[in-house]
């Protein structure tokens, strides 16, 4: 049986008997055979304009499904306190690997329609490039912090003002744990800006490593569970200090919570 978006809910977690025989000896190949034929249909209906929000969904499940054949597992936890927010949000979340970004579509669009802050190079890669276009995301290069900081206030508060949530990384640099001294109040900022609440998003998706040579595609490693915890909206007050620390706070719990080995500590360096 597959994973279907209604499985979504609080506390989901994957069940038993997903994971395929040859799928759990061959994880790198199966995953990422899947990934590819689900990535090139995407990338073909985006061509021909055909690509909506139901197709991005169920675009996300099929990684999911990817995932769970390979022997891994998902998890999410406290869904409900977005869902329960009235008009748009900004997530703000912790960078991790590729993964969140294949995912968090599946978990967030059926219930509020949503797009990314991406690093402009995700939106040049072929085939990707086509699928991320038709989302409208908002893009930066990471290279010019103050055109960068224009445009996710200005895009952002835009497409907040038409409903659509904003779903930002502001560590920029991938970590194992958050380092509050890269992890920059821009999400903050934006929602302040826009007068819509802030969800925190703590994530560990080490299940999709670091690769040596293409950073953005590693090995799979099906042990480690992918694991989503929202946390309930924050409406931003005064200078946003308070809620920035708040976020932070929230995610730095959430990881503590999930490790238990001395190597969960270990940082990526992007």
């Amino acid at each position: 049986m597959n994973t279907d978006v209604h499985d979504f809910t609080d506390d989901y977690q994957t069940p038993e008997g997903r994971a395929g025989v040859f799928s759990s000896l061959f994880p790198n190949a199966s995953f990422y055979l899947r990934m590819a034929l689900t990535v090139r249909h995407a990338a073909a209906l985006s061509k021909k304009n055909c690509y909506d929000s139901q197709q991005w969904v169920r675009s996300s499940l099929r990684i999911v499904h990817a995932l769970e054949r390979a022997g891994g597992s998902v998890i999410t936890e406290n869904t409900k306190a977005f869902k329960a927010a009235q008009g748009p949000c900004v997530f703000i979340g912790n960078h991790m690997s590729t993964l969140e970004t294949f995912i968090l579509p599946c978990i967030i669009q059926p219930h509020k329609d949503v797009t990314f802050v991406v690093k402009q190079s995700l939106v040049e890669y072929p085939f990707f490039k086509h699928v991320l276009l038709t989302r409208n995301p908002i893009t930066v290069t990471r290279t010019a912090p103050r055109e960068d900081l224009k445009a996710v206030l200005e895009g952002g508060e835009q497409r907040l003002a038409q409903g659509l949530s904003i779903i930002v990384f502001p560590q920029s640099t991938r970590s194992y744990t958050l380092d509050r001294t890269l992890f920059n109040s821009i999400g903050i900022k934006l929602a302040k800006r826009a007068g819509v609440p802030v969800v925190p998003v703590a994530l560990d998706t080490r299940a999709w490593g670091i690769g040596s040579l293409c950073k953005d595609f590693g090995s799979i490693r099906p042990s480690i569970p992918a694991r989503f915890r929202f946390g309930d909206p924050i409406t931003v007050h005064g200078t946003g200090k308070n809620e920035h620390a708040q976020v932070c706070d929230f995610i730095e719990d959430a990881l503590s919570r999930w490790r238990t080995r001395p190597e969960d500590t270990q940082k990526i360096i992007e």
